[in-house]
C-alpha cells in the first residue's frame, strides 16, 4: 500500500505532466491542498477560481482568499447564476450536475481566456463512493481531478496539508448552502439566507461543525462537536425562530455527511 508521502510524489508527476491548470478553488481541505501543490510545481502556469454565488458560504469566501495567498498562487473570483437556472431551483436529486454544470462552463470559458489548458478540481477518492451528480458535468467539460489520479482519499490529504502548514487541514466540510434543504424542495434565496444566517448564529456559540436543514418551518439542527450545551442552544433559538422558522429542533444523531443524500440513495 503506498504511504501519502508517495502518493504525494505521484501528484507532483501528475501536475508537473499538465503545463498548465485552472483551478476549481472553493478553499476548502481538498481544493485548498491541490491549489497548494499546484502553486509549486507550475508557478505561474496556474490559476485558482472561486466561484461566487448566492449558494456559496460567505465566510468561506474570505477562507479561499487567505489560503490563496498562503499558497501563493494567482487567484481570480468569477460570478455563477445556478439560481437563475429552473431545473437547479427545483431541488431534483440530479441538483448537483445542474450547479456543477454552471460552475465548468464558466471555468471553461475562462481557461480559454487565459490559456489554460487543463481545469482540474479537488475531488478525491472518498468522494467517489458518496451520491455525486455534479461528477457527471465535470466529465461533461473534460476537467480532471489529480487527488483521485494519485489514489489520494480525504483523510491523507488532511495529513498532508498539516505536514504543509495549510490552515485547512482541520477544516470541517463545507458544502454550499443548497445542500441543506431536501430535495424536491424549491430552492429560494429565502432559504438560503436562513440557513446561513442560522448556521453563524450556531457557530458563534463555539461550534465547528454546523449544519441547518430546511424543512419548511422547522430548522433542523446538525451539530458535529462532541460537547453540546443545550442551554445556549435553547438561547439562540429565539434568534433562529426570527429568521422564518416556527420550530427550531436538534438531531440527537448529530451531525452526519450528507444525511439528506440518503433519500437520494433510497430512489
Amino acid at each position: 500500500m503506498q504511504t501519502a508521502e508517495r502518493k504525494l510524489e505521484k501528484l507532483k508527476r501528475i501536475i508537473s505532466g499538465l503545463d498548465s491548470a485552472l483551478i476549481a478553488f472553493s478553499g476548502g481541505v481538498d481544493s485548498s491542498f491541490l491549489a497548494k501543490v499546484c502553486g509549486d510545481v507550475l508557478g505561474k502556469n496556474c490559476v485558482a477560481v472561486t466561484a461566487v454565488s448566492e449558494t456559496y458560504p460567505q465566510e468561506d469566501l474570505e477562507s479561499a482568499k487567505r489560503i490563496a495567498k498562503i499558497a501563493g498562487i494567482r487567484y481570480i473570483m468569477i460570478k455563477t447564476n445556478e439560481m437563475k437556472n429552473k431545473n437547479f431551483k427545483k431541488n431534483p436529486k440530479n441538483r448537483c450536475y445542474f450547479c456543477k454544470t454552471e460552475l465548468f462552463s464558466e471555468l471553461a470559458k475562462l481557461a480559454k481566456k487565459l490559456k489554460m489548458k487543463n481545469i482540474i478540481d479537488g475531488t478525491n477518492t472518498d468522494d467517489l463512493k458518496d451520491f455525486r451528480p455534479g461528477l457527471k458535468a465535470k466529465k461533461k467539460f473534460g476537467a480532471i481531478s489529480p487527488l483521485c489520479m494519485a489514489r489520494l482519499n480525504k483523510k491523507e490529504i488532511r495529513i498532508l496539508s498539516r505536514g504543509m502548514g495549510l490552515p485547512t487541514h482541520d477544516k470541517p466540510s463545507s458544502p454550499c448552502l443548497a445542500s441543506r434543504i431536501p430535495f424536491d424542495s424549491e430552492i429560494t434565496e429565502e432559504k438560503i439566507r436562513a440557513i446561513e444566517s442560522a448556521e453563524k448564529t450556531i457557530k458563534r456559540l463555539g461550534y465547528k461543525t454546523v449544519r441547518v436543514r430546511h424543512h419548511g418551518d422547522i430548522a433542523r439542527i446538525e451539530i458535529g462537536d462532541k460537547k453540546v450545551n443545550l442551554n445556549k442552544l435553547k438561547n439562540a433559538a429565539g434568534r433562529i425562530r426570527k429568521l422564518g422558522f416556527k420550530y427550531v429542533s436538534l438531531d440527537l444523531e448529530g451531525y452526519r455527511t450528507g444525511s439528506l443524500n440518503e433519500q437520494a440513495k433510497k430512489h
